[in-house]
């Protein structure tokens, strides 16, 4: 099943209640030379554009999903369609192609969320980005603090009792401050504009020999910190550079195409909400050119703070975004498996065909490239502005 056409298709793409979502995204319009807004109504993609020329926009409505529903827009092109000239790949580029549902916000994540992947962000650490050296160090520390912390509330005072045990044994980690300690780690995961979307080839420094997807939700938060909705993202995770030093995230975090986000933001209305987000499944399934398939999962109700906490963490008196923002919640999946030589677990190999997927907001999937090699983020915010002005759509 090695194809990512397969994920292309609009009854894996969209969520299975679709007909009773609401759907926005945006597309590529080659006859403007700029994006679109878009809603998704059945199996057409209406365009929204006159009357919410950015994503942004529409997002700063006090009611967004309300906002949408009232607009007749014209019909812009059958979703079918733009799916599958969305990859590069066989692309035709006079028609349409969908892009990232987001535009002007502020691309944030929160790390260290899951206990899980808490451990492991400390076994990356101690192993000093070395993947075979990782397997003892991983018995070690489970044999001491076990891997279900789910219970434990960060800043807590049984969070603290381990802190100091931790302590006491030369166990503590700059990953299980963030992790079991009063504040969240949330950091900038990409620019503005730079997001790759649903079909679109995702990218791996190829200094890396060491990487895995992050299957997350991603939720979409408007300047005044209102939650309004939801989607999907990959926050490819190079574990070799972060595991060097803390200090390379930024490197291992930000690189051209590395951040996938989509395959379109599903609005809150009376059908769907953030108690949805917190009991939503993420299946994770990535299939190598080799034959290597891997299947993974990401279940929120096992987060270790609630999501309303971390918007709180990321936008408030300190930190303001006039834009907007979205946040990255954070993963439980965190592969060990072996997928070539014993005793150093998965990395990518170029070719990877990577999808996440959840009931309530459909699929992303993603080629894996090396960075370099997938296209270069070009279209950037001062490109928007003079793109919509040119339209008169400002």
């Amino acid at each position: 099943m090695h194809s990512l056409a397969v994920h292309l298709q609009p009854h894996r793409t969209l969520p299975r209640d679709a007909a009773n979502a609401v759907l926005v995204g945006r597309v590529w319009l080659p006859s403007a030379s700029g994006p679109a807004i878009v809603r998704v109504e059945n199996d057409r993609l209406v365009d929204l554009t006159h009357v919410f020329p950015t994503m942004r926009d529409l997002c700063e409505e006090s009611n967004p999903a309300k906002a949408v529903r009232s607009i007749k827009g014209p019909p812009m092109a059958e979703l079918g369609h733009v799916l599958s000239n969305t990859p590069l790949a066989g692309r035709d580029p006079d028609k349409p192609w969908l892009l990232a549902p987001i535009d002007l916000q502020a691309i944030k994540a929160a790390g260290v969320t899951f206990a899980i992947s808490m451990l492991e962000r400390v076994i990356e650490e101690r192993a000093r980005g070395n993947a075979a050296a990782a397997l003892a160090i991983r018995a070690d520390i489970r044999d001491l603090i076990g891997d279900d912390l789910s219970r434990l509330k960060p800043g807590s005072p049984e969070a603290m009792k381990l802190k100091e045990m931790l302590l006491a044994r030369n166990m503590w980690s700059q990953y299980l401050e963030v992790g079991i300690g009063p504040d969240a780690e949330i950091f900038t995961k990409a620019q503005p504009m730079s997001a790759v979307g649903h079909g679109a080839d995702a990218g791996i420094h190829a200094a890396s020999r060491w990487n895995n997807p992050e299957p997350e939700v991603v939720l979409v938060v408007s300047s005044s910190g209102g939650i309004l909705g939801a989607t999907l993202g990959n926050d490819v995770n190079l574990r070799d550079i972060e595991g060097r030093s803390a200090l390379l995230l930024g490197k291992a975090k930000d690189n051209n195409a590395s951040c996938a986000i989509g395959p379109f933001i599903r609005l809150f209305d009376e059908g769907f909400d953030l108690s949805h987000v917190r009991s939503m499944q993420l299946h994770l399934l990535v299939d190598g050119p080799e034959g290597y398939v891997l299947n993974g999962a990401s279940a929120m109700s096992k987060i270790s703070r609630d999501p309303a906490d971390l918007v709180a963490q990321m936008i408030g008196p300190n930190h303001q975004y006039p834009d907007g923002a979205v946040l990255f919640l954070g993963t439980l999946f965190a592969p060990v498996d072996d997928r070539d030589s014993p005793g150093e677990g998965f990395t990518h190999k170029i070719g990877d065909i990577v999808s996440v997927s959840s009931n309530e907001l459909g699929c992303l999937a993603n080629r894996m490239v090396f960075s370099h090699d997938a296209p270069a983020w070009a279209f950037g915010t001062g490109h928007l502005m003079r793109n919509l002005a040119a339209r008169r759509l400002l």
